[in-house]
């Protein structure tokens, strides 16, 4: 049995630390989605640890302004846009208060560092950027205002700050916006992987769960959708969950005469949702960009691969060819729908392509995600302080090492908080994060090893940690 882990248990190193979140929802706002759910799980298992974690959030109408969930003390106050000077006057009032903040950016900034001492460390947390979903929502000054600040603004207020981003392609997007801070990558954790699945339809059956809104452009899979019924006979798109856009994709479907083989089955409770995902041949995604692929990951853990479009964050969440099939144009998805049918219709392949989509999902779990951003603000926390190194430029690489650990070799002395290891019957694992393969090889050298294995770490090895099938090692000759 494998073990992934990262040293010493860092979600309890936060115990008795007062931990201060900011987000622009709570986990029980009625448009509570992903975003919340990410730090909702990880504050849960700060608490747990012995951490003291408080939420300062927005409010609608029917929230109380105070409240506890989970361990986690809940201060509500402010709609959508008044959060924000709401928030700036309760860090200035408890400004001393807090040992920690993580402030989590949707779209527009908290600019905690303008209301906090100098030395407080503060890690801000991003998704996805906002840059081309501002013009959807706002008008053309507002969306140019809210462009400035997640850009410009925000970069020059936090500086260099340490910065968490759930995938690789956030942390990508947000250099090309010009962000030279550190950027760390820590990817959301998902349900709990079935035990078995299946069986799944007699008919090839596409199940998608989604929030009905426009950037996931399910007008899109409906329009490629009705040229796949045209080859695959019985083939049937269930549609979970619900959003502004529902009435008129239900008339989209009626318009391309798919009201008999489309299934709107709106929001659902978890059982519905996953016995329709059990009996999935395949889930798809059309949407133009996420931050991670939540819905991805999840009909990964019932053993359903994925097709999708080539766009930021879901490319992150699908291993091509292995849990899933990525499409480079829209005009393309309608073909990939058939030959994924197709190549599905043969059970050994279904079963073999099940079964990894199962060890995908395996490699996130919240327990896990709590951990890597706990080391995320401990490392922060003694960069701010002065005891630890400048993160250097490299901070985006990520090296991959494999040895056999003899008795004694003491790997806390060349250990940084977010490092991870694995191992597996004395052999084992590690993922260096901002070493390059050069650094890794002299660190472990340092204390006396030799490393059988050392490459660079790909996008699904950092994603995934060490030890584990998406993790292979390439020796690296002449190191």
């Amino acid at each position: 049995m494998t073990r992934s882990f990262v040293p010493v248990s860092l979600s309890e190193q936060l115990a008795g630390k007062q931990i201060l979140v900011l987000n622009w929802r709570d986990i029980t706002h009625s448009q509570a989605g992903g975003a919340e759910q990410y730090m909702h799980e990880i504050s849960r298992r700060w608490t747990d640890g012995g951490a003291k974690v408080t939420w300062f959030t927005g409010r609608e109408d029917s929230q109380s302004g105070d409240d506890m969930i989970d361990g986690i003390r809940i201060f509500r106050a402010g709609g959508p846009l008044g959060l924000y000077p709401k928030a700036a006057l309760k860090l200035l009032r408890t400004r001393s208060a807090f040992d920690a903040v993580i402030d989590c950016q949707n779209g527009i900034p908290f600019f905690s560092p303008l209301f906090l001492p100098r030395r407080l460390p503060i890690v801000q947390l991003i998704h996805h950027v906002h840059q081309e979903q501002f013009s959807t929502r706002f008008s053309a000054p507002m969306a140019a205002v809210g462009r400035f600040l997640e850009g410009k603004g925000a970069k020059a207020v936090y500086g260099r700050r340490a910065i968490v981003a759930v995938s690789p392609s956030t942390r990508l997007e947000l250099r090309k916006l010009g962000f030279t801070a550190p950027i760390h990558v820590v990817p959301n954790g998902t349900i709990e992987v079935a035990p078995t699945v299946g069986p799944r339809d007699f008919e090839p059956t596409v199940a998608v769960v989604s929030r009905l809104v426009p950037h996931k452009r399910l007008d899109l899979l409906l329009g490629q959708f009705a040229v796949a019924v045209r080859s695959v006979p019985k083939l049937r798109l269930e549609i979970v969950g619900d959003g502004p856009e529902r009435p008129r994709l239900q008339r989209l479907a009626m318009d391309l005469g798919l009201d008999d083989v489309v299934t709107f089955h709106g929001y659902q409770p978890d059982a519905v949702r996953n016995s329709l995902l059990s009996r999935a041949w395949l889930t798809a995604s059309t949407s133009a960009s996420e931050g991670w692929g939540c819905s991805v990951i999840e009909a990964a853990a019932w053993g359903v691969p994925c097709l999708a479009l080539r766009v930021p964050g879901i490319r992150d969440s699908v291993v091509e060819g292995r849990t899933g099939w990525l499409v480079d144009t829209p005009k393309e998805f309608g073909a990939a729908i058939v030959s994924a049918i197709q190549v599905l219709s043969d059970n050994g392949t279904a079963g073999s392509i099940s079964a990894q989509c199962q060890e995908w999902a395996r490699c996130f779990t919240w327990d896990r995600s709590a951990a890597l951003l706990a080391g995320v603000l401990l490392e922060e926390e003694s960069r701010r302080s002065g005891r630890s190194e400048a993160v250097a430029d490299r901070s985006d690489m990520s090296t991959l090492v494999h040895f056999d650990m003899p008795a004694g070799a003491d790997l806390e002395a060349i250990l940084r908080p977010t490092d991870e290891i694995a191992e597996n019957q004395g052999k084992v694992s590690i993922l260096m994060k901002g070493r390059d393969e050069f650094e890794a090889f002299a660190l472990i050298r340092r204390i006396g090893l030799v490393p059988a294995e050392l490459r660079s770490a790909s996008r699904s090895a950092l994603l995934a940690g060490p030890g584990n099938a998406f993790a292979p090692f390439d020796a690296v000759e002449g190191i």
